[in-house]
């Protein structure tokens, strides 16, 4: 296949999930710099304010994800058979070189810093299990964010083989296996609120990027009243609000679901940037790109960043508090940020230009797919 795939404006919504994901994590370890984690307020149980903008950029990346590679199956399968060994080698180049690269970078760590080694959750982060160690308190540190790739890589083992296999009614196959997983981890939520199943179902959003991937089926199919309802002015607007709500902390409809309904306006907000007629928010610009481009570092590199600099700044913060918490966020966010820039040039790349000769419909959004 020679034709070219791009969408428009996909790189400014992964930065902003990226971005969304190092602030939140940053707010959360102001403790480990002598500030106050409490910093945008507290829960009524006394957490701090600021891991749900972290778990809305999640699942930002995880309807991303679902609609990209749905859509890239669908548009393989139109014109041949989809290659299931190709599409598993895309995403090995793609993810594995950066996942294994940092995985080393942060045992070296726990081991110059005498942290506490368990062996067998290293075994789970090394074959994608990350997201197992968090549902029996075996976390290892600077490990913690690496749960959603987990929960990504597990995705990729069964979706493409539905995407293939599925000829007909595709739309509704995905919409029952997304309800019923989502009908599930309500009731068990319910009947078992604080049992590790209750745990994994609100982890493992395969749903979210089912959403992301019934969003493909639909675009991908032209279905009117899907583009009615959703490319305008109003519904994008509707959807921009939700984000800004999100990113305020102030966004929860139904807390069970929050998630979901963020996977759902993330795909409007897709539609909304690819057909760019009804855009309120522009994203298809240098800035958003570059920093799209390399978020995956961003993600990856994070936590390593704002450890070192916990170690390093404790008591060379500048003396004006507001200034501390300024400093923090602006240092730690330009380090990560320098850092998937650095490994994306000269690392990432190799493997990037490995990847493009098992391409089968190639194009900037399906090289720089986010794993994530």
């Amino acid at each position: 296949m020679n034709k070219t795939i791009y969408f428009p404006g996909l790189n400014g919504l992964r930065a902003i999930a990226a971005i969304s994901v190092v602030i939140s994590h940053i707010t959360l370890s102001l403790g480990e710099f002598g500030l106050s984690p409490h910093v945008l307020g507290s829960y009524s149980a006394g957490n701090p304010i600021g891991l749900e903008l972290g778990n809305y950029g999640v699942s930002i990346f995880f309807a991303l994800s679902g609609f990209l590679i749905t859509y890239l199956l669908l548009a393989e399968k139109d014109k041949q058979e989809i290659d299931i060994k190709k599409f598993y080698t895309r995403r090995i180049l793609r993810i594995w070189p950066l996942y294994y690269a940092y995985l080393l970078l942060a045992i070296l760590t726990m081991f110059i810093f005498q942290h506490e080694f368990n062996f067998g959750s290293f075994l789970l982060y090394f074959f994608y299990c990350a997201n197992v160690p968090p549902f029996f308190n075996i976390v290892l540190p600077l490990l913690g964010h690496y749960w959603s790739l987990g929960v990504e890589e597990q995705f990729y083992l069964f979706w493409p083989w539905i995407i293939k296999k599925v000829n007909k009614n595709i739309f509704r196959v995905i919409s029952i296996l997304a309800l019923t997983l989502m009908a599930v981890k309500i009731m068990v939520y319910l009947l078992y609120p604080q049992s590790a199943l209750t745990t994994i179902l609100l982890m493992s959003r395969f749903h979210c990027m089912m959403i992301g991937g019934l969003g493909a089926v639909l675009y991908k199919q032209h279905h009117q009243l899907f583009l009615r309802l959703i490319d305008n002015k109003l519904m994008q607007l509707a959807c921009w609000i939700v984000i800004v709500l999100s990113a305020v902390n102030k966004f929860h409809v139904a807390s069970l679901l929050d998630n979901e309904i963020i996977s759902l306006v993330t795909v409007f907000l897709i539609v909304g940037q690819i057909n760019t007629r009804n855009r309120i928010v522009n994203l298809e610009n240098k800035v958003f790109d570059f920093l799209g481009r390399i978020s995956y570092g961003i993600y990856v590199f994070h936590p390593l960043v704002i450890f070192y600099y916990s170690i390093a700044l404790k008591n060379m913060l500048p003396a004006s508090l507001p200034f501390r918490y300024i400093f923090v966020y602006l240092i730690v966010l330009g380090t990560t940020i320098l850092a998937a820039y650095l490994s994306f040039h000269y690392f990432e790349k190799h493997f990037l230009k490995l990847k493009e000769k098992y391409v089968a419909m190639s194009g900037t959004n399906v090289l720089h797919l986010r794993k994530i």
